[in-house]
């Protein structure tokens, strides 16, 4: 492809054919759509070293491309990230199947009988940078919900995405379902994340899974319906009634277990009367974080003083932002100022601190005496997600195959008018 007219072609054929299969999958039955997952995971073990080998070329572009390395992570296959995607799979595959459930039922005086159920919501198409893994999980859970999916990968991680999608086909053509249920644009240009944002009448939700700039984009340029992901600018609040050693596992955990994800901790607040918060900053510094801190946490020897943009920044990195909060008060309005309205922790045995906490912030996940590195769909028990959706209308927190669907409301009567 060479101009925007070809990417736009190329979404045009890919939509219709993804609106098609969409019809299909709406009327497959569980057993399919657990048929084909099974064998899409079967197929991923089979084929590790084809895609191990396809990952080697992402990762060298990647290099060569002068990625950061917290993006080279995300990037990263290896034989235990792969069986973890297999594993995602074959969990994905054993929930209850969303679509026909009944949410609701009620009868009406007039004799009329209600229910809610939850149906597909089409097509949805996600767009996503690095992580090759989401190629898997988001046709998963779209198969799952019964959707229709067109998954836009970054550049970096064509390669990969391409050995994954192979496997994911292949479940499909086992199951009898249509192979265009899940797609995956086969190009690096641009011009086709422009095209699917505006693919009116052809994409029912855009899912954005990337950093600030392309979530920006997304949310710029959309014509269709977008379900937000933020930035993963994670907080963990360390209460005058925190336990230390919880404090001290958790906030490490919650920092250095994986710094490229979005559900690492970028601030630590410390309330001041706390009486261990020094033991914890040496403790950071001691695994090799660069600690960034204000006022009187400043003076411990090796932190780095922070700027003011330090707070409400995503490092992704082996770096925090922390500053002293005088109580749960404060730390609520740090985070309102400053957070993305991702994932938030407090540490702490007091029962009140925790639900003032709980009732006056409105990220998508609070936390208590746990670290943010939970904030996974996988986690949650859904198998996988697609992202954690920072907005507030329909699907919010991470998105699983419930959260991919819409209902429609079957009424039953027995010859009732209305008069």
């Amino acid at each position: 492809m060479t101009d925007h007219e070809d990417a736009t072609a190329l979404i045009t054929r890919m939509g219709k054919a993804a609106r098609a299969a969409a019809i299909e999958l709406a009327q497959a039955t569980a057993e399919q759509k657990q048929a084909a997952l099974i064998a899409a995971a079967d197929a991923l073990s089979r084929d590790q070293a084809r895609i191990l080998s396809a990952n080697d070329k992402d990762m060298q572009f990647g290099r060569d491309k002068g990625l950061a390395d917290s993006m080279l992570d995300r990037l990263r296959l290896d034989p235990d990230r792969l069986r973890g995607i297999e594993d995602g799979l074959r969990a994905v595959a054993g929930q209850p199947d969303p679509v026909g459930e009944v949410v609701a039922e009620w009868d009406r005086p007039n004799g009329l009988h209600i229910q809610r159920v939850r149906t597909p919501i089409g097509v949805i198409g996600v767009i996503y940078e690095s992580r090759p893994n989401v190629t898997a999980d988001a046709g998963a859970l779209a198969l799952k919900s019964g959707n229709a999916v067109i998954l836009r990968g970054g550049s970096e991680s064509l390669h990969s995405s391409q050995a994954i999608h192979a496997s994911m086909a292949e479940g499909l053509r086992q199951a009898d379902l249509p192979e265009t249920a899940i797609q995956l644009v086969p190009t690096r240009d641009r011009a086709a994340v422009t095209a699917m944002l505006q693919a009116q009448g052809l994409i029912d939700v855009i899912i954005p899974r990337g950093g600030k700039g392309l979530v920006g984009l997304v949310q710029r340029e959309a014509r269709v319906p977008v379900f937000a992901h933020l930035e993963g600018i994670c907080h963990v609040y360390v209460d005058a009634a925190a336990d230390p050693g919880k404090a001290l596992n958790v906030v490490l955990n919650a920092k250095t277990r994986r710094t490229g994800i979005c559900g690492a901790a970028e601030c630590l607040l410390i309330d001041r009367a706390y009486s261990q918060g020094p033991a914890l900053i040496r403790a950071l510094l001691d695994a090799g974080v660069e600690v960034r801190a204000e006022g009187e946490l400043a003076k411990i020897p090796g932190t780095v003083p922070a700027e003011p943009d330090d707070f409400g920044r995503e490092f992704l990195d082996m770096i925090i932002a922390t500053r002293l909060v005088d109580g749960v008060d404060d730390a609520i309005a740090h985070i309102r100022r400053h957070g993305s309205q991702h994932t938030e922790s407090i540490l702490t045995e007091d029962d009140s601190a925790a639900q003032r906490f709980f009732a006056g912030l409105d990220s998508a996940i609070l936390m208590r005496n746990a670290s943010t590195q939970f904030a996974d769909g996988g986690e949650f028990g859904m198998g996988a997600e697609i992202g954690i959706a920072t907005g507030k209308m329909h699907a919010r927190g991470p998105v699983g195959a419930e959260q991919l669907t819409s209902f429609k409301y079957l009424v039953t009567g027995d010859g009732t008018i209305r008069p």
